[in-house]
């Protein structure tokens, strides 16, 4: 039948997996990659950086539980992906890194952007190789996707030479790997389901805290069935947010740290202890709670603290499992009073919600983009991408269905707003995409809204803009005084007038009572659009809100 590339395998082994997008920076050293994809009907979405196109490749990952790929050339390429990989690392994403190298018969002889690139990913990685043949281009792959999406998910980084890519294979004589990797489910040892329900018989007041492996594993229904069923208050974080409607009566927000301090039973459900959970420590924690801990991760149980009933298995196999031995029990008492708790927390919080101060409370704009992005038959994702505006905004933030909020995850890194926007917004464009931009964070990636505008992806960009790094400068401040404190500021700049300038549409905002008409001009814009709003520095202080995003 002829031969194959290199090239060509790789564009047919992601299709295979049903890749159906690749995010990159052009480069000579991958072309054959490009080429073979479009022969299979991959799109390729060329970013403006390739940390960019890193982390598109994750949120990729994140909106289809799959595998997001980005493909990158050697070298700077190489190196400037590096963050994204990192960031998916700590976040359990499963994306994989193609990257560009010389050819092999000028390694070492110092080839163009020739450096030594597979060691780079080894800590921050579940597997970083070389393929060393045209021949092994597919298995290797095989390998990565099952490597990336086995247990705890992960990325995966494979180097690839130009010669690699560009050699042929004779088609004949090759056969793709078939039936290389399993989805089977970790089910849960039955003796510490057992384990685990007789605390809960005995419990007066517990709780759930429930993170991402609920969303990865499919478990939201599994986690509402045991909820219900035990009537247990729950508490979300991470990729979590949004597992439970906000309008559930068991779904808590505002009280978590009372809830956890006081609870004498926790299920912390594929979450780790670690600083967004004060690493399960007091005050957040009592030393008295006994805790249930389930991970896909034998490693994360028990890490960081002493834990009652440790369970290795997925989300979803074991919230059914506590659902189906749960016994059903009334709390209606413990839950009443915990509602009136976060019912006065709610109105504390409304207070800054309809605050007409200018400049524009954090707390204020939060609530009216709440408002206006859940309208009628809208079905809003929320990508978070800055410190204090999103760390507020998370907790006005309205969201009825799982997978729609995409943050950095615990590595908090910046730049991803565009970038998680671009790949959400392919995937679904039947839905509105809110990007929760810090006026720092939008210097990172913000080039990428050229890309959006450029492959006609809608998004609304709402900059929370207090001229400084906020997050970093108020804390700083209070401990070394203004003197002490350089680094922190930043112009009061017109980032409407960029996204204009990329051909998209601009808003700037100064007072409350513009804020909602701004938001609507830009989502009736269809339109990649910018609503920059000039905030409050000090709202953050005055609000007893600082601290980062759980």
């Amino acid at each position: 039948m002829g031969m194959l590339t290199g090239g060509q395998l790789v564009g047919r082994m992601l299709k295979k997996e049903g890749v159906r997008h690749i995010f990159t920076l052009s480069g000579l050293h991958v072309a054959p990659i490009y080429a073979g994809c479009v022969e299979e009907g991959i799109q390729v979405i060329d970013t403006r950086h390739e940390q960019a196109a890193a982390h598109a490749a994750d949120a990729y990952a994140r909106v289809t539980r799959g595998v997001g790929v980005a493909v990158v050339t050697a070298g700077p390429g190489v190196t400037d992906a590096l963050t994204g990989v990192a960031n998916a690392h700590a976040a359990s994403s499963p994306m994989i890194l193609l990257g560009g190298a010389a050819p092999i018969f000028n390694q070492s002889r110092g080839s163009l952007q020739e450096m030594e690139q597979v060691d780079l990913f080894h800590r921050i990685s579940k597997w970083s190789d070389r393929i060393p043949t045209p021949e092994l281009v597919p298995s290797y792959l095989a390998k990565a996707f099952r490597v990336a999406l086995s247990g705890r998910p992960g990325p995966v980084f494979l180097e690839l030479a130009w010669d690699v890519l560009c050699n042929g294979v004779d088609e004949d004589s090759l056969q793709l790997p078939r039936s290389y990797r399993t989805d089977a489910r970790q089910a849960p040892d039955p003796r510490k389901v057992d384990e685990a329900m007789a605390l809960l018989k005995t419990a007066e007041r517990p709780a759930i805290i429930a993170g991402s492996s609920v969303y990865w594993d499919g478990a939201w229904d599994a986690l509402r069935h045991f909820a219900e069923t035990a009537q247990i208050p729950v508490y979300l974080n991470g990729a979590g947010r949004g597992c439970l409607p906000a309008s559930h009566p068991l779904f808590f927000q505002h009280t978590r740290k009372d809830a956890l301090s006081g609870a004498d039973l926790v299920f912390v459900i594929g979450t780790p202890f670690d600083f967004r959970l004060n690493y399960g420590a007091e005050p957040t924690f009592s030393a008295e709670s006994k805790i249930v801990q389930v991970d896909i991760d034998p490693t994360e149980v028990g890490r960081n603290r002493a834990v009652d009933v440790g369970i290795i298995a997925d989300s979803h196999s074991a919230l059914t499992a506590f659902a189906d031995a749960s016994p059903r029990v009334k709390r209606d008492a413990f839950l009443s009073q915990l509602r009136e708790r976060e019912q006065k927390k709610l109105r504390e919080l409304e207070q800054w919600t309809k605050d007409d101060s200018v400049p524009i409370h954090h707390y204020r704009l939060a609530k009216e983009m709440s408002d206006v992005a859940n309208g009628p038959g809208q079905d809003p994702v929320f990508i978070a991408d800055g410190g204090n505006w999103v760390a507020m905004a998370a907790k006005v933030i309205e969201l009825r269905n799982p997978g729609r909020w995409l943050d950095p995850g615990p590595l908090g890194c910046l730049g991803v707003g565009a970038p998680f926007a671009l790949a959400s917004k392919v995937l679904h464009p039947e839905r509105t995409h809110w990007i929760i931009q810090g006026d720092g964070s939008f210097g990172l990636n913000g080039m990428d809204f050229e890309t959006a505008l450029r492959f006609k992806l809608p998004m609304v960009c709402v900059v929370g803009n207090d001229a400084a790094w906020g997050q970093i400068r108020i804390p700083q401040v209070q401990m070394f005084g203004e003197e002490k404190s350089p680094g922190t500021r930043l112009a009061p700049t017109r980032y409407d007038k960029v996204v204009e300038a990329f051909g998209g549409h601009g808003e700037f905002v100064t007072e409350p009572a513009q804020i909602r008409p701004a938001l609507e001009r830009a989502l009736a814009s269809g339109s990649v659009a910018c609503v920059n709003v000039m905030l409050d520095p000090e709202a953050p202080v005055k609000a007893g809100a600082m601290g980062y995003a759980v």
